[in-house]
């Protein structure tokens, strides 16, 4: 979640933001740049990728917060297992499924 270290944050008056709205909205969503909109030099405002913004939302409620340190503690014990061998066990329980399947017909 943690943007690279060359990430722009630029600072622009409300007004000038007005005026230009489409195109900074364009350059944070695409290049994930960031903007502080300023009134009269105070910071008031800001304006970020929206995806980005949903992660940092979501980092903010405590369950999502709780279920992350549950999981990093389950990868500390060791209570973890390659993706591939649960996707192989996937794969097995649709087969047999299917062959239950064409059985009951």
């Amino acid at each position: 979640m943690r943007k690279p270290a060359n990430t722009m944050v630029h600072r622009l008056p409300i007004t000038k933001a007005r005026i230009n709205l489409g195109a900074v909205a364009k350059r944070a969503h695409l290049s994930g740049e960031y903007f502080i909109l300023e009134k009269d030099g105070i910071p008031i405002a800001g304006i970020m990728n929206a995806d980005e913004l949903e992660d940092y939302l979501e980092m903010q409620d405590p369950t999502f917060r709780r279920a992350i340190a549950e999981s990093n503690d389950d990868i500390k014990a060791g209570r973890v297992r390659p993706a591939r061998d649960l996707l192989a066990e996937f794969k097995q329980e649709d087969t047999r499924k299917r062959s239950t399947k064409r059985r009951q017909r």
